[in-house]
């Protein structure tokens, strides 16, 4: 059997250091993204225009929004997002109410997805980005049957004063989905991403499909949206010591929860103290 060569070993054993390299540092893989896809929209606009074509008619305009079955699609992503953040309260309300038992999952991951759904597709994208960059949606500008010029990545203007283009929430919301893929054991971790990686895909294309959005509003919405999600993975499970461990926040919620209990123990006495003297004056006169 012929053996292989060092020179032939050489490309495959590069891209292991490269791929090896890249997953030991995703901050900076997709800060580069970022970067990269910033610039590629700054030089080649046109791109937005290309892509958002492809569902555009001049006759019927965009013409996906118009079928039912995008429409009930374009609801399964925030559906997903209102169950797992439902569930994520649901355990620390739990907690706090039943502060002597322990918690049904360790508190760290709760407070992760939902610090992370707070800070991403809430504030970042949703409060600063959209309401205040200004960047008329796809089916607003002249391009596309519109009124109202269009305008690069990054560019602050006053053509849309809130919840514009810039960058896409669903999206945001989209990608962020992915959070639970960093909670699940090893194993299970291929077949959540399996499963949220296409979804995310469909649901973003689909609001540029919508004319909500332009191609680049999207992939920097994943962008922006991960590279919080990973800051905030590296300060609860990376950093040494982590921010928070999760027998601090067992230990903070029992103590919270037993002072509940007790101001609820004193409210239901004042309560019944109060309906015995209102019984008393009633049975006086």
């Amino acid at each position: 059997m012929k053996k292989d060569t060092p020179s032939q070993n050489k490309p495959k054993s590069g891209l292991r250091k490269l791929t090896s390299w890249s997953i030991s540092h995703p901050m900076l893989i997709v800060g580069l993204y970022v970067g990269a896809v910033s610039l590629f929209f700054l030089i080649f606009p046109n791109v937005d225009f290309w892509a958002s074509g492809l569902f555009y008619s001049d006759v019927s305009g965009f013409w996906a929004q118009n079928d039912a079955f995008l429409r009930d699609v374009r609801h399964l992503g925030p559906f997903l997002v209102r169950v797992i953040a439902v569930t994520c309260l649901g355990v620390l309300l739990l907690k706090l109410l039943v502060p002597g038992r322990p918690p049904l999952m360790p508190l760290r991951q709760p407070l992760f997805l939902l610090s992370t759904l707070i800070l991403g597709p809430g504030i970042l994208v949703n409060s600063i980005l959209k309401n205040n960059w200004g960047r008329p949606r796809p089916r607003y500008v002249e391009e596309f049957g519109g009124d109202l010029p269009f305008q690069p990545v990054w560019k602050i203007t006053d053509y849309c004063q809130h919840n514009c283009s810039f960058t896409s929430g669903e999206a945001s919301a989209a990608i962020w989905l992915t959070s639970v893929a960093f909670l699940v054991p090893a194993t299970w971790r291929k077949a959540v991403l399996l499963f949220v990686l296409p979804l995310c895909l469909i649901l973003s294309v689909n609001r540029v499909a919508f004319g909500g959005h332009f191609l680049s509003d999207t992939l920097l919405s994943w962008g922006l949206t991960l590279l919080l999600i990973l800051g905030v993975y590296h300060l609860l499970y990376q950093r040494v010591p982590p921010l928070v461990t999760d027998r601090k926040l067992d230990e903070w919620f029992t103590v919270k929860g037993r002072r509940l209990q007790r101001l609820l123990q004193r409210m239901t006495l004042r309560l019944r103290r109060s309906m015995r003297g209102v019984a008393r004056r009633f049975s006086e006169h």
